[in-house]
């Protein structure tokens, strides 16, 4: 079981550090004491708060898809040529970016501030760890 700091805890969630006290306070989660003496959350009991407190967009496409993968956001740059385009996305905290054709960019109509969604479905999906960020007990 990962214990995670109530500063780096705040971090993953986009909350300030008095918040992540606060949810202490309230039993919205519980804290314990590391080997240090600082105040650390569980990670598994962070996760569920983090899936829980989760606000998602509504994909506006309304289509059914396998992939599980979707990033709602709003169109920020679109770098093109006559062939291929580069479209980047803000997708709440997260900046996807898209290489594609121009004539797709055209045929999708977009444009920097329009609403679209990214689809990522992909057999590999690299996971690391930030080392000395986790804590195991």
């Amino acid at each position: 079981m990962s214990h995670i700091r109530i500063r780096d805890a705040a971090q993953y969630l986009g909350v300030s550090d008095d918040t992540v006290r606060r949810w202490i306070e309230n039993g919205t989660l519980t804290s314990s004491r590391d080997d240090s003496g600082r105040s650390v959350v569980d990670g598994f009991e962070l996760a569920q708060l983090a899936r829980r407190n989760a606000v998602l967009p509504d994909d506006p496409s309304d289509i059914g898809r396998s992939a599980r993968n979707r990033f709602v956001g709003l169109v920020t740059e679109i770098t093109m040529d006559r062939v291929m385009a580069q479209v980047e996305l803000q997708c709440g905290p997260h900046r996807v970016v898209s290489l594609m054709s121009s004539e797709a960019v055209r045929e999708l109509g977009l444009e920097l501030g329009s609403i679209a969604v990214a689809v990522v479905k992909a057999t590999t999906v690299i996971v690391e760890t930030p080392s000395g960020k986790v804590q195991n007990p």
